[in-house]
């Protein structure tokens, strides 16, 4: 999505921007899937010739918990926040995005935005048990009844008693 800045670049000013951006570069292995379009809203403020972009990025997404695989449904909200500039003066500063004539690639914005801001660890829930490591049961739906696995640091100690 290419946002048109000709305007705000003339004249000190603002310009809104409210649009649905497409999910490509967006593949994560938690996220199976986007159950809405992202939607990405905020403006760009022409301060004394600097451009900044600040806004949210919305997505309502389908995750895959990393504990015990269940899929879930799950809305984020991710801030948008970029300084725009027609040419890198410091080329090591990766919050400054390029240009491209009178418009910026909305879409660059808002896939760092996501990446950046998804957690690392995505969880169902806070309190998620995960699955068991010898059967697989899904322990928040219950206990497997495989028993408490005897700790094989103390293992010595219980031959023993067994002596």
């Amino acid at each position: 999505m290419r946002l048109d800045l000709h305007t705000v670049i003339a004249d000190p000013g603002c310009v809104d921007f409210d649009c649905e951006i497409g999910p490509e570069g967006l593949e994560l292995p938690s996220v199976a899937a986007f159950s809405a379009p992202l939607r990405a809203a905020g403006c760009v403020i022409n301060s004394a010739g600097v451009l900044t972009l600040k806004g949210r990025l919305s997505a309502k997404l389908l995750l895959v918990c990393d504990r015990c695989g269940k899929s879930f449904e799950r809305e984020m909200v991710f801030p948008l926040d970029a300084v725009l500039a027609a040419e890198l003066q410091d080329s090591e500063n990766p919050d400054i995005f390029l240009l491209d004539g009178d418009f910026v690639d909305l879409g660059e914005i808002a896939a760092d935005a996501f990446v950046l801001g998804m957690d690392t660890k995505i969880l169902c829930s806070e309190d998620c048990k995960g699955l068991c490591p010898r059967c697989g049961r899904n322990l928040n739906d219950g206990p497997c009844g495989c028993g408490a696995e005897p700790d094989s640091r103390l293992a010595v100690l219980g031959q023993l008693l067994s002596d």
